[in-house]
């Protein structure tokens, strides 16, 4: 307790990570306050009874912190820039010019940052349009609407501001990227899941005073939320080493020996938002035609609906399946095996046993394969677990919501470990500097 403590005051008379920290909090807050400014012209009252009785949309909600039950301009939050941000990502794989702009260093980098920006406007534009829609659908009469004035030039009108509030958002997270402590974009969703918690955590206060059969459910579902963070953590740091020697280092009688790194969780949680992405695809197609005058057309939309319900068995199996599909498919387009060995060979670096080359880029590929694996199946099961213990919580009496889900927890635990580590790394340069 004595090392927090110690390592806690090291962090406080350090002037530069002080006013890192102060900065990113003073950002955070800004955030917030925005996200609880509506849309002009918008029914929250109607909006917040529409979230009630939807657990997709309640989800939304939850991840963008509030936005979508205040009908905030913060309503998409940063989700376009990070569609943005992976469409670029595999864009730079399929065209040359994007590939060579990413291997020429700060330069190149800033400049498919400022194309990924361009992007996100469309885009912000067209999720903007996506989301009004999909709740104009829900709507049952014209007293619940969430919009009263419809016409074009006010949709227009309204689409605008949400897009202005997804460039501000982008904004802040580069902000606190530059002058703050973390991953600004990850540190704004952190801040949006945080945000959610108390939301669902004082009903069920309230509920476990009322009634303490409500008690043993609420801390079987904490005790849940901690192990499975405890496993996020584990496998988040968990990689295979693969021996590297330096024929270079060794010539000159040096320790010519290291390790290449290969991550157990090499994508993150990107395959997860393209499993949602996909499998919330049928879902808004279907929505649309549930009231179609032809009758079989109606029939299968009501049928899609309720398949691919986050309750539903097919609806877990296969979340499950994309996962696990999307991950191997993320990871082949960001690991270059073949790149990585030529890298190795142009060090005079290379791996015992494994001649250079081609040869060395196949040992890497089937290494990353196997290593992929195993965290695909982990991405799936974190992704599934949660929402098949919320549908065995269901069918108790006295069941509660989950705190955070499966996505929460691994951003929350890659956000909290990535701040760790640029502390440690400020404190480390602070000492050096002391040396001079």
């Amino acid at each position: 307790m004595s090392g927090i403590w110690l390592h806690l005051k090291q962090i406080f008379h350090s002037k530069e990570l002080r006013k890192r920290i102060l900065f990113t909090l003073f950002i955070i807050a800004l955030f917030r306050l925005f996200a609880h400014i509506p849309v002009p012209g918008a029914n929250v009252e109607n909006i917040r009874s529409l979230i009630e009785g939807n657990a997709l949309l309640g989800s939304f909600s939850l991840l963008t912190g509030g936005g979508l039950e205040q009908f905030s301009i913060m309503l998409m939050g940063i989700s376009p820039y990070i569609t943005a941000s992976i469409i670029i990502q595999l864009l730079t794989v399929i065209i040359p010019k994007l590939e060579s702009l990413s291997k020429e260093g700060d330069s190149g980098r800033e400049r498919i940052n400022r194309y990924t920006r361009i992007l996100t406007v469309p885009l912000a534009f067209l999720q903007a349009y996506g989301m009004i829609r999909l709740l104009d659908l829900r709507v049952t009469d014209e007293t619940t609407r969430i919009i009263a004035d419809t016409s074009w030039s006010n949709m227009i009108f309204i689409m605008l501001i949400i897009t202005g509030g997804s460039m501000v958002a982008m904004w802040l997270g580069e902000l606190i990227s530059e002058k703050g402590i973390g991953n600004g974009i990850s540190i704004l969703i952190f801040a949006n899941i945080l945000a959610g918690i108390p939301q669902i955590l004082g009903p069920v206060l309230d509920l476990s005073q009322a009634d303490q059969a409500y008690l043993i459910p609420l801390i079987g579902i904490i005790a849940f939320t901690v192990i499975l963070t405890i496993m996020i953590v584990l496998i988040t740091e968990a990689q295979r080493l693969i021996p590297i020697t330096h024929a270079g280092l060794q010539a000159r009688g040096q320790a010519g020996s290291s390790h290449l790194p290969i991550r157990i969780n090499q994508a993150g949680m990107i395959p997860i938002i393209f499993a949602v992405s996909f499998i919330s695809f049928p879902t808004l197609i279907a929505s649309f035609f549930q009231n179609a005058r032809s009758e079989w057309l109606a029939e299968a939309s009501k049928w899609l609906v309720n398949s691919f319900n986050p309750n539903n068995t097919i609806y877990l199996v296969v979340y499950f399946l994309l996962v696990v599909a999307f991950t191997f498919f993320y990871v082949s387009i960001t690991f270059n095996s073949d790149q990585v060995a030529e890298n190795l060979q142009k060090r005079g670096s290379y791996i015992p046993g494994i001649r250079p080359g081609s040869e060395t880029s196949t040992y890497l590929r089937s290494v990353s394969q196997r290593v992929t694996l195993l965290g695909s199946l982990f991405l799936g099961f974190v992704a599934v677990m949660p929402m098949f213990a919320q549908f065995l919580g269901s069918q108790l009496q006295t069941s509660v919501p989950l705190l955070i889900s499966g996505a929460g927890l691994i951003i929350i635990v890659g956000v909290v470990l990535e701040i760790i580590r640029q502390i440690n790394a400020q404190l480390v340069m602070q000492d050096y500097e002391k040396l001079y």
